[in-house]
């Protein structure tokens, strides 16, 4: 049988590792895992865990309610801007404009901004609502089960449940800002479990940047 050139041979040996790289890098990013909240279990203040645990059941539907009209017309321009972004994300309609209406109602009734959640959320699963983190957070927010026995029922499926789920996670960054006085930089960490490290809360505030609302921004002026 005839050999081939070397030259051709070498070719050969790049073009089937570069194509096995591929491959390989195709398949990691298609089963990449969570980004993993990793939150560590800390010793709270009684006072800390019934807020908290007060904060979780409440059992107020996440509807969105207002003041004035004024109010209301900037919600809808957010609504209608927000769907817009997360069409390919979540592309069922109906399921997108509960979900953005609940990530609203839970931010605002935690005191945080809705569009640092959106940010969290794009950072932690990238809006997958059955994402498990190799650390076992669950969820859009990637939150730890072990919070369920913390300040929940015990019940560790719930935190697949879309509202469960971000209600957990925005009381929980809620703590870790009063822990941390209000450094958001700080309460990312906490929240990542890896606090004092830049690599998480710079992802979550470039992410936050995407969700800036434009029509907030010009109604405000």
């Amino acid at each position: 049988m005839k050999r081939l050139p070397r030259a051709l041979l070498s070719c050969l040996r790049r073009w089937r590792f570069s194509s096995a790289a591929a491959l390989a890098l195709s398949a990691g990013l298609l089963a990449a895992p969570a980004h993993a909240g990793n939150q560590k279990e800390e010793a709270l203040g009684d006072s800390v865990r019934l807020a908290l645990s007060n904060a979780i059941h409440d059992a107020r539907p996440p509807k969105p309610s207002f003041s004035n009209p004024t109010e209301r017309l900037r919600f809808e321009q957010w609504l209608g801007e927000m769907s817009d972004r997360l069409k390919r994300k979540l592309p069922d309609a109906q399921s997108r404009i509960e979900f953005l209406e609940t990530a609203w109602y839970e931010a605002r009734r935690a005191g945080l901004d809705p569009g640092l959640v959106l940010g969290l959320i794009q950072v932690e699963s990238a809006y997958r609502k059955y994402a498990v983190s190799i650390v076992g957070a669950r969820g859009y927010m990637q939150v730890m089960p072990f919070w369920t026995n913390v300040i929940g029922d015990s019940d560790r499926r719930k935190l697949f449940n879309m509202q469960t789920n971000l209600r957990y996670g925005c009381a929980i960054l809620r703590m870790y800002l009063d822990m941390e006085g209000g450094n958001l930089y700080l309460a990312l960490g906490r929240y990542n479990g890896s606090r004092g490290r830049p690599e998480y809360p710079n992802a979550v505030l470039a992410a936050w940047n995407n969700w800036k609302h434009a029509a907030s921004a010009v109604a405000a002026r």
